[in-house]
């Protein structure tokens, strides 16, 4: 298996995308960390699932926003399986506030969660990866919304234009150790909150906007982050993959 033998760490790997990313590489062979913050029965059925695939998994409760709690998420998984092979930096929240309404107490846990945990993800499990000696590779899961305007969500959209950023300047700092970075931007994904979230006539008109027809289904990010943890993607490092059904191409924004 293309992963096998490898340790791969996710977080806010408990539910929708980062379940899915969680089962794909194991799928592919990979030991698997799975981060979570709350419900943890949900990280020990993930557990079982991912042996049943025959590879190993362990949950780790951290809050990604503290660096602290980030550095015992890398030691535990280094602790657990001696390595750490494939950092995907999954965690994200919004608070779907405008420029004119967001609160600092908005502005400041959106920034933490997505964009601070991610520097750091990377920083701390970038040394690990430079102090092994043979690379590895870093997965920010982005967003369309790096590079795409969504009215009333600025502190979302800021998170991820920095992610963007960040996958750029860290894939170029960290080449030469081996190390890659490689974005991945969804578009609307049809993961469970969004669908409770979204009443039939909202759902409709998202997915009218969507070229091919319909939301992503988590298991396509997974896969396509599968495949950039993978030796087929070796040579990627630097940039963002789009999987947004070319929803960017057709709408002014969301």
């Amino acid at each position: 298996m293309r992963l096998e033998g490898k340790t791969a760490l996710v977080t806010g790997g408990s539910g929708g995308i980062g379940k899915a990313i969680v089962l794909d590489l194991a799928a592919g062979g990979a030991n698997v960390v799975v981060d979570y913050v709350s419900h943890p029965e949900a990280t020990e059925e993930l557990e079982q699932r991912v042996v049943a695939l025959g590879d190993r998994a362990i949950g780790v409760e951290a809050d990604v926003s503290k660096v602290a709690d980030l550095e015992g998420l890398i030691g535990a998984a280094v602790k657990a399986f001696g390595r750490v092979d494939i950092m995907v930096n999954n965690a994200g929240i919004e608070t779907r506030t405008g420029i004119l309404d967001s609160t600092e107490a908005d502005f400041d846990k959106v920034i933490a969660v997505n964009m601070k945990s991610a520097f750091f993800g990377t920083q701390i499990a970038a040394k690990q990866m430079v102090a092994q000696g043979d690379g590895g590779v870093v997965i920010n899961i982005s967003s369309v919304h790096e590079d795409w305007p969504m009215p009333g969500n600025p502190p979302y959209c800021l998170s991820k234009g920095g992610i963007r950023m960040l996958t750029r300047t860290a894939g170029v700092e960290l080449a030469p150790h081996g190390v890659r970075v490689v974005g991945v931007g969804p578009g609307a994904v049809a993961t469970p909150i969004n669908l409770v979230e979204m009443d039939p006539a909202t759902l409709a008109k998202v997915e009218g906007y969507i070229p091919l027809g319909r939301m992503a289904k988590s298991e396509e990010i997974a896969s396509v982050v599968a495949f950039l943890a993978g030796p087929g993607a070796g040579y990627m490092t630097g940039t963002t993959v789009f999987a947004d059904g070319a929803i960017m191409m057709q709408s002014p924004g969301l």
